[in-house]
């Protein structure tokens, strides 16, 4: 599961890991389902990748209507192949989603607590995305995206029993080439992110509602002894 991210870097930095960013973007704190977000795909006639922004959360092109995208924000990356709605955009229309942050939630008594996971100490990743269009009632085109997840790491497991898949760079220009439908491949390149590249820390409730949208949203506190017990030293 990953219900919310973070993609804190100015569009400069951005632009020196991805090629070709040409999307104006402020710093995100708190991305949350059915927002725009920036993806990247590769042009299907030509070797160049594309920059658009898209909403989170997948309507299939032969849906009647949008009321699902909110449930279709992760995809499951064992089955995608073999569900209606990801099948087909698993195999010619897969992106990358650039993000150098994602929150999961672990409950606590009455409260849930929000843990900030990162690779390399904050650094510029991609999940594994996958994108389709549809027409709407007004006969406009809607570009939407869902984020792939796999079973969890060492990191992960602790909080959650899913994780988004982050890939590796190596595997940027395979995965967005719309040509390779090699399915194989594909599911070589869903696995969980090496744990040793990875962190978490507490972050604040912040986080927690949806119209916060700043640094503080990801600000590391300090851990109580039942969070102590959760991920020992």
């Amino acid at each position: 599961m990953c219900g919310r991210y973070r993609l804190s870097r100015r569009k400069q930095l951005v632009e020196e890991y991805f090629d070709d960013w040409q999307e104006d973007w402020s710093p995100r704190y708190n991305i949350a389902p059915t927002q725009p977000v920036p993806v990247i795909r590769q042009n299907p006639k030509e070797p160049i990748r594309e920059v658009s922004q898209m909403k989170w959360g997948l309507v299939p092109s032969w849906s009647q209507d949008s009321s699902r995208a909110a449930g279709m924000i992760n995809a499951r990356s064992e089955t995608a192949a073999t569900k209606p709605a990801f099948r087909d955009v698993l195999k010619s229309r897969r992106c990358l989603i650039p993000a150098d942050g994602f929150y999961e939630w672990v409950r606590m008594g009455k409260t849930k607590q929000a843990y900030c996971f990162e690779v390399n100490e904050g650094e510029l990743f991609a999940f594994a995305g996958i994108w389709d269009r549809w027409k709407d009632p007004s006969a406009n085109w809607v570009k939407t995206c869902s984020i792939l997840t796999t079973t969890p790491n060492a990191v992960t497991s602790p909080v959650h029993d899913r994780m988004p898949v982050i890939l590796d760079p190596d595997c940027y220009d395979l995965w967005l080439d719309p040509g390779m439908h090699d399915m194989n491949a594909v599911s070589d390149m869903l696995k969980p992110f090496n744990a040793r590249l990875m962190r978490c820390y507490l972050v604040s409730s912040r986080v927690n509602h949806v119209a916060n949208d700043d640094e503080g949203c990801s600000m590391p506190v300090k851990l109580d002894e039942t969070q102590k017990n959760l991920f020992p030293s």
